[in-house]
């Protein structure tokens, strides 16, 4: 099984998604070639991103690590990133299994009426993986009794709860990103800071005047022109980090060309981006629209079933290019001056664009309020990441000790290891908090809220039939 998966994973969602989207196309009653063509867009999308992804983690990395040098930041907790991140959490027993076993949980979830969202974003299962990974390691570190079960219990219990706040936010999602109908984010590290952004916007709404301050991505072009686009602030913020990354104003002279270059790269990801991810778009289309049209013939106008896809399709919008932009710089100086921290993000900065995909739906796309709840997980994540490092560490030794040759599992001598994607998210550490340090209590608080989001839910899709 761990081979066959591994297989699977190893092809990557550039060719994976257009074998998915292809045989899905065809049973739900597309043109074998229109099938074909939708799942190919996606795939290219996801090549893409990948590519311009991979540019701003090549272009910026070299910089952060001059500043690191430069003012000796020395923190603790190394940044292994989310590819590694990933390979640790497939390359154990519960990632050998945790794409059937979350699939198989699916369908019965499905068929019981609990939830609508069918979770075909297999390569973010890893997500899945990794807490159950941390806990199965942890557990069996403190000598407990079937730690591959309580590992496969951490996983189940995070797939649950992400399809249930998937089917909850569909509509929502739906409505602020354009040409999204059917699809809804059962990826875990998004949805978990949908309850921060909802009680941060109200918040936020109380303050007199407040509203006054509501100016999204497209009125910051209107009210600083060239100044508001994500291009140019792409350019700027690249050359500051290019400054930074000098020792000294003669440097900076002699560096001139590598720090425009630096600008103009970092300008590039910011307008490509949005281009790139169109291609997603596109590719859905036809999918979405012969999904809603099969359902609407056997179940009724107003049945729904969301198709659960990678939030990489809607991190091209214009207020998560400015957000994520801003607080990278951000992110880096409270990572140097929040005590207690450990953790200096340097390889996960590419995953910024992720935090704010189910933030902006309940801020409106408001830059301010969005940059305001970014700060507060941010904050959070940091201290989350350094809290379970000891234990991430753990399984990084475990699955390094397998395979030797993997570079990527590899942690630095004296370093523990972290990583910024998932490890920061609230719901993983609710599922490590009630798990390392409550344990059968712990667990039975997991179950009961499960349990209560799934009832909660059905009734919902039996009220409205959505």
């Amino acid at each position: 099984m761990e081979a066959v998966f591994s297989y699977i994973i190893g092809l990557g969602a550039a060719v994976m998604m257009p074998i998915i989207f292809t045989i899905l196309g065809v049973c739900i009653g597309i043109k074998f070639s229109k099938a074909l063509q939708s799942g190919l867009y996606v795939g290219v999308g996801f090549v893409g991103l990948s590519v311009i992804t991979g540019l701003l983690t090549e272009s910026l990395g070299p910089a952060l690590q001059s500043v690191v040098e430069i003012y000796d930041l020395r923190l603790q907790v190394f940044d292994m990133g989310w590819p590694a991140a990933a390979s640790v959490a497939y390359n154990t027993t519960i990632g050998a299994f945790v794409i059937p076993v979350c699939l198989g949980v699916n369908l019965v979830l499905l068929l019981l009426g609990c939830t609508r969202t069918v979770n075909i974003d297999l390569w973010n299962y890893w997500h899945f993986a990794f807490i159950g990974a941390v806990v199965y390691f942890l557990t069996d570190a403190l000598g407990w009794s079937y730690p591959v079960a309580w590992g496969f219990f951490a996983a189940i219990i995070c797939y649950v709860i992400t399809l249930v706040l998937a089917d909850l936010t569909a509509k929502k999602f739906q409505s602020f990103y354009p040409d999204m109908e059917g699809i809804s984010i059962p990826q875990p590290f998004c949805q978990g800071f949908t309850p921060f952004a909802i009680g941060i916007n109200k918040l936020l709404d109380m303050i007199p005047g407040f509203d006054k301050l509501n100016i999204d991505a497209k009125g910051m072009k209107d009210k600083f022109g060239l100044f508001g686009e994500p291009l140019f602030l792409g350019v700027i913020i690249g050359i500051g980090i290019g400054c930074l990354a000098c020792n000294g104003w003669s440097e900076i002279v002699d560096s001139i060309p590598a720090i425009l270059g630096l600008g103009i790269k970092m300008g590039a990801v910011m307008e490509l981006i949005p281009r790139i991810t169109s291609l997603f778009i596109e590719g859905l289309k036809p999918i979405s629209e012969a999904t809603r049209k099969l359902i609407a013939k056997k179940f009724g106008e107003n049945a729904k079933l969301y198709i659960g896809m990678s939030p990489a399709l809607v991190i091209g919008h214009p207020t998560t290019l400015i957000v994520s932009l801003l607080l990278i710089p951000i992110t880096l100086v409270l990572a140097v001056i929040l005590p207690g921290n450990q953790f200096l993000p340097l390889a996960s900065l590419a995953g910024m664009f992720y935090v704010f995909v189910m933030i902006n739906p309940y801020t409106g796309g408001n830059v301010l309020k969005s940059l305001i709840v970014g700060l507060v997980v941010i904050v959070m994540g940091l201290y989350f990441v350094t809290w379970m490092s000891n234990d991430f560490t753990l399984a990084a030794h475990s699955v390094a000790a397998i395979h030797p040759d993997d570079k990527a599992v590899q942690v630095p001598e004296s370093f523990s290891a972290g990583a910024l994607d998932f490890a920061s998210s609230p719901l993983s550490m609710l599922i490590y908090a009630c798990t390392k340090y409550a344990k059968f209590i712990g667990a039975a608080v997991l179950t009961i809220i499960a349990i209560a989001l799934l009832l909660w839910n059905r009734r919902i899709i039996k009220k409205k039939n959505i």
